[in-house]
């Protein structure tokens, strides 16, 4: 094994250039399995923290409900609200009267959610993770209040994003041609809270009595033991599908079903990812076995010497086996260090361009795993001229200039 080691290392020494751009591959393929991965887990880790904060909501709406996807069809009534606060077990029942409206300032005009809710309610389902937005030291106003007319309080992206002028406490928004007055703005939420971000608040009795929406949208529901969360969203769906005498026409998820569906998709999206980085190894396994069909007819005349003093076959097939083997393995380390370079960077490069915080999760085992793909792949795709240098004849090797 000495031996072979010593050969291997002399070859790769007098083509250090081939050798190089050999494990360029291999850095490149596996780096950016790794940078992949790490984000994915780092993706997935952030949108879960956000969920447990909220483990022991239940988010009840009308119609077919799944993580990311919500197909929905007719509403709530106040007879419904009733029914799931009577349910024993239930801490708090809050509605959501939700509804897509013409908002108007300065000239501009965009359709946007705005939501009746009691300003009480707003921590009832949300908690503390919604705060005003801070300027210079101090509040963005103050939180919308039962006694409010014609006020609103606004999510970030309502106050910065959408129009081409900011919007400021005691601004006026014009929601369906009437004015609001604009008492408090929203920190920016992202990720599962996003569409927070996206909202306008009015109190309940303003949705109804001026926007004219009376349909509740939506009713979120704060459990007081987290262990019965999924008996009580059963007996939620039981209760208002009696109320309108429908099967099936409530949906209400728990954050620990919303949970197992996240993994369900980040589990499809990391298949999908490590199959589109995988193109790159490939291309890598090319190169490697161009590099040692090259290395075998170089050194056609040495494998032919070395049988005519008794190397065996299977000595010239473990020797190059060898060599495309270390030269992965090197490719495989140097990936490692790129991929959590490069995943590290593009999850700065995200925070500093989008506003948006994902870690780079790196694991050992994947580490792990990335050297021994490496050196699989290298063994598997120097076996060929491997199987070629090994089968050479002794007499013709000897021969060939």
């Amino acid at each position: 094994m000495k031996d072979a080691l010593s050969l291997v290392y002399r070859n790769i020494r007098e083509r250090k250039a081939r050798a190089a751009l050999t494990v360029l591959g291999i850095t490149v393929g596996i780096g950016a399995v790794i940078a992949l991965i790490s984000l994915g887990f780092g993706m997935q880790a952030s949108i879960t923290d956000q969920l447990v904060e909220m483990a022991d909501v239940i988010m009840v709406t009308p119609g077919a409900q799944e993580f990311g996807s919500f197909g929905s069809f007719g509403s709530f009534t106040d007879r419904d609200l009733e029914a799931v606060k009577r349910i024993s077990g239930v801490k708090d029942a809050v509605a959501m009267r939700g509804e897509m409206e013409d908002v108007e300032y300065r000239d501009e005009t965009f359709r946007l959610t705005v939501t009746g809710i009691n300003p009480q309610d707003i921590v009832a389902v949300f908690g503390e993770t919604i705060k005003r937005e801070a300027e210079e030291g101090m509040a963005a106003g103050r939180d919308l209040r039962e006694n409010d007319n014609k006020a609103c309080e606004i999510g970030y992206s309502i106050a910065y994003d959408y129009f081409k002028d900011d919007l400021g406490v005691n601004d006026r928004l014009t929601l369906n041609g009437t004015k609001f007055r604009v008492v408090g703005i929203l920190e920016k939420q992202g990720g599962f809270r996003a569409e927070v971000d996206s909202a306008i608040y009015i109190t309940t009795r303003d949705s109804i009595s001026i926007l004219d929406n009376r349909d509740i949208s939506a009713i979120f529901v704060r459990v007081r033991n987290i262990e019965d969360a999924e008996r009580i969203a059963v007996e939620i769906e039981e209760r208002i599908d009696e109320n309108h005498k429908l099967d099936d026409f409530t949906s209400a998820m728990t954050m620990g079903s919303a949970i197992e569906q996240l993994e369900s998709v980040f589990g499809i999206l990391q298949v999908v990812l490590i199959a589109l980085s995988s193109i790159s190894l490939l291309v890598a396994a090319m190169g490697i076995m161009n590099t040692m069909l090259m290395s075998v007819m170089e050194r056609t005349h040495e494998i032919g010497v070395m049988k005519a003093i008794g190397a065996k076959n299977r000595n010239i097939l473990s020797l190059f086996l060898l060599e495309a083997g270390v030269v992965s393995a090197l490719g495989g380390v140097c990936g490692c260090i790129f991929g959590v370079l490069g995943a590290r960077s593009i999850s700065f490069g995200i925070q500093r361009a989008f506003d948006v915080e994902i870690a780079a999760i790196v694991k050992p085992e994947v580490l792990l795993g990335g050297i021994a793909v490496a050196v699989v792949v290298g063994i598997v795709s120097g076996l060929y001229p491997a199987r070629k240098a090994a089968r050479m004849s002794p007499v013709e090797a000897v021969k060939y200039e």
